[in-house]
């Protein structure tokens, strides 16, 4: 339970850093960016399993949230726009 409540900061906070790092534009404000991080954070670590990179720790884990998350982000803000 502690590490599940671990992963959900790490992708909250991964998304928040991914929104600012993607920009000022918000169509789903900091909310949907943290989000989206927590889901990047799963999505993130699936490609990154893929290409066969893995890391344990704090530092891998955000590194992966925030690839993960700014993937999704960008993915999201592209669908938005049309």
């Amino acid at each position: 339970m502690f590490s599940f409540i671990i992963w959900l900061i790490i992708g909250g906070l991964a998304g928040y850093f991914a929104g600012q790092f993607m920009g000022a534009r918000r169509p789903y404000g900091i909310p949907g960016d943290v989000g989206l991080g927590i889901v990047g954070s799963i999505v993130g670590g699936w490609l990154l399993s893929l290409i066969g990179f893995s890391g344990s720790g704090i530092i891998a884990t955000m590194i992966t949230a925030f690839l993960g998350a700014t993937l999704l982000i960008w993915g999201a803000r592209k669908l938005k726009k049309v």
